[in-house]
């Protein structure tokens, strides 16, 4: 098989890397550990770059090389599949399988959607529809699967209106995607950076204070990626038109009833998940770890008496490998940390910059980074652990970095091939949708809206929520 370009370059680059590094005189202060560290890191990044290798096996690799050498312990490597934030996303993943099972998605569609008379009423109303789901399902693709459907049953209404069709197939990606910050679940690189930030500062970001932190950045975001979207792929004709979506209408694409009394399951089960988020919020208050609400959540919604769905068939939904990169990865920001390897990264950075200068620069590293690094979890055991090294030497606070850097990364909208809720969304048989032309045009406004956005929040809002842009 012939190696196109792309792998060919990151091949070469990472071998030239390793070739460096294994000669001890070319990097002084450096230890062994540190060197083997940054081979093995650079081989991964550059694995995830450059080959179609699963990400999943690249990183169990990288983690196994490490352990096996001595870098980190085995203890270290396997302790991370124990992680509190990994139990939190698998037993969330429980959680949005019962829901489900139970069909509150369409009633909830049913409810905010069918209140449109004007289509920018209807663009608002799905955006905030599509934030609060953010809630009750972990991941971006799991949020995407879900709301396929709905998407599905308005594309049928709107049939006769191309135009609006298309604009919703690029706005239900665009707004899951920079939605996800506002819940810690949201994305497996947030349990990533809250990791990193654990093992680097000591600094624990807790459900309560990242939803205090993420949820205004991921409203504002949304709603003006939302009106971005509906101008730059409608025409003012298309907007002028009245819009009438009936219950009715909807039915006909669900198999769940929308309208009509609740079931029993349902009403157990928005119960349930109204009691697990309100838990989750008020964590402060009670103590009780997030992920331990979630196991009792889990536990209940998938009970022979109370729940709507089979623990297996729950389990099943979970998406394993992504628990195992995560896991890997964790693992070799430990070792980048405590071999010294990352701190040595730095250590060449000139430490007069000003804060929001630093700032602004990762927050546009990370913003672009998506269009090397297709997986948001990669992106972030690449990025989180150099940038809050670096933030360490220049004065600035590691969380605002290590957020801004994370919050940035939510922006991949460029290429169908950049997420999975935008391919999921460009590839639809038989309803009309988004060409990478309309993907380029609206990234060309998003990009640098959305890292401003992000700067504008690390410097001048979560300074008043308690996160300062300084040490």
């Amino acid at each position: 098989m012939t190696l196109n370009l792309r792998s060919t370059t990151a091949l070469c680059a990472a071998l030239t890397v390793c070739l460096l590094l294994a000669v001890p005189g070319n990097v002084p202060g450096l230890g062994a550990d540190a060197r083997f560290t940054l081979a093995v890191f650079v081989l991964a990044t550059c694995a995830w770059i450059g080959t179609s290798i699963d990400d999943t096996y690249i990183a169990l690799g990288a983690g196994l090389a490490l352990t096996v050498t001595g870098v980190i312990s085995s203890d270290t490597l396997f302790g991370t599949l124990g992680d509190a934030t990994v139990w939190l996303l698998i037993c969330a993943f429980v959680l949005a399988a019962a829901v489900s099972r139970t069909g509150l998605a369409g009633r909830a569609a049913v409810f905010l959607v069918s209140g449109a008379r004007t289509v920018r009423q209807l663009v608002h109303l799905t955006t905030a529809a599509l934030v609060v789901t953010a809630f009750a399902v972990p991941a971006t693709s799991g949020r995407a699967a879900l709301a396929l459907p709905v998407f599905l049953a308005l594309a049928k209404v709107l049939a006769d209106r191309k135009r609006l069709v298309v604009m919703l197939a690029l706005l239900f990606p665009t707004v899951i995607l920079l939605s996800a910050v506002a819940t810690l679940i949201g994305a497996g690189a947030h349990l990533i950076t809250v990791s990193v930030l654990w093992e680097a500062t000591g600094q624990h970001i807790g459900f309560t204070e990242w939803l205090l932190l993420g949820l205004p950045l991921a409203v504002a975001s949304s709603h003006l990626a939302a009106e971005l979207v509906l101008l730059t792929t409608t025409r003012r004709a298309d907007r002028r038109g009245p819009v009438h979506i009936t219950p009715e209408q909807i039915q006909r694409h669900n198999e769940q009833p929308v309208t009509g009394p609740w079931s029993q399951a349902e009403k157990r089960c928005a119960l349930l998940m109204a009691t697990v988020v309100l838990l989750w919020c008020s964590e402060p208050l009670h103590r009780v770890p997030p992920a331990l609400v979630a196991l009792i959540g889990a536990v209940i919604a998938s009970s022979p008496a109370l729940g709507t769905v089979r623990l297996k068939d729950a389990l099943k939904t979970v998406p394993w490998s992504l628990l195992l990169f995560m896991a890997a990865t964790m693992a070799m920001g430990v070792a980048l940390t405590d071999s010294g390897a990352a701190k040595w990264l730095v250590s060449g950075l000139p430490t007069g910059a000003a804060p929001v200068v630093f700032l602004a620069v990762v927050i546009a590293v990370s913003t672009a980074a998506h269009l090397v690094l297709q997986s948001r979890s990669a992106r972030s055991s690449v990025l989180v652990p150099l940038v809050v090294a670096a933030a360490a030497g220049v004065g600035v606070n590691p969380v605002a970095a290590a957020l801004a850097s994370t919050a940035a990364a939510g922006f991949c909208h460029t290429l169908p091939a950049s997420a999975k809720p935008v391919t999921l969304f460009a590839q639809i048989p038989g309803t009309p949708t988004y060409t990478p032309r309309d993907l380029l045009r609206l990234s060309a406004f998003l990009a640098p809206l959305t890292a401003a956005l992000v700067l504008l929040f690390a410097v001048a809002v979560w300074p008043l929520l308690g996160i300062s842009v300084t040490r």
